[in-house]
């Protein structure tokens, strides 16, 4: 009788979840990432460390401090961000959507900054987005794939670094909703394991909420946290 496969010393992913004063989607992004089949941890923006063994991170939507002074300024001064960026540095992925992705810009994690839309309006409803980069989830095969995708925001519009040029992992198809420099919908950093979006893919993995696209971004996430985690 041949011997069974050794099983994977992680096989199921512990991913955590950031909350700030104003997260909205914290708990949409959660439970998105318990659908797909992850153990997650809620961590309180005031939580000085991160728990062990966790094996990715997820900054959410919302409005962290009631986005005063402009979105996310104010969360980069949270007690919990030393830790997310030490988290970053030490290569585990961190995924910041819509607030979170304004967060992690105003952190220094991720290049470049948002704005307010071009039509100065907040933004709500699906959007075609292409995937340009998906070599940053390593073995990921969906280059070139278009994903629909809710957003919801009111400043969305990113403006690059003129000094770091940004690793573009997602663009707008067909249009442009928010005057986005060269239709970007979101970035990752040089390594591949820090991801921002504007696109909320929690709100798309459940097909009775309208669509299930998001699940391949947050799969594809899950599976980079598992990788991660087996080569320690």
């Amino acid at each position: 009788m041949p011997k069974a496969d050794h099983p994977s010393p992680h096989p199921k992913p512990r991913v955590g979840v950031l909350v700030f004063p104003g997260s909205n989607d914290d708990r949409d992004l959660a439970r998105a990432f318990e659908f797909l089949g992850a153990d997650v941890e809620m961590i309180w923006h005031k939580d000085r460390r991160l728990p062990q063994g966790l094996m990715g991170l997820g900054v959410p939507g919302g409005f962290s401090y009631g986005d005063y002074l402009r979105a996310g300024a104010m969360a980069r001064f949270s007690p919990v961000m030393p830790a997310v960026a030490n988290f970053a540095r030490d290569g585990f992925p961190l995924m910041g959507i819509c607030n979170g992705f304004q967060i992690l810009c105003e952190s220094g994690l991720l290049p470049g900054a948002l704005v307010r839309n071009r039509d100065l309006r907040f933004i709500c409803r699906d959007i075609s987005i292409s995937v340009e980069d998906a070599g940053l989830f390593r073995g990921q095969t969906f280059d070139g794939a278009t994903l629909n995708i809710p957003i919801k925001h009111g400043e969305g519009a990113y403006v690059p670094d003129p000094q770091r040029k940004p690793r573009v992992a997602f663009r707008y198809v067909a249009e442009n909703p928010n005057g986005t420099t060269d239709a970007i919908a979101g970035i990752a950093n040089e390594e591949g394991n820090v991801l921002g979006l504007m696109p909320h893919p929690e709100h798309a993995v459940d097909p009775l909420l309208g669509g299930t696209d998001g699940a391949i971004l947050l799969r594809a996430f899950l599976a980079l946290a598992l990788e991660r985690a087996n080569s320690e």
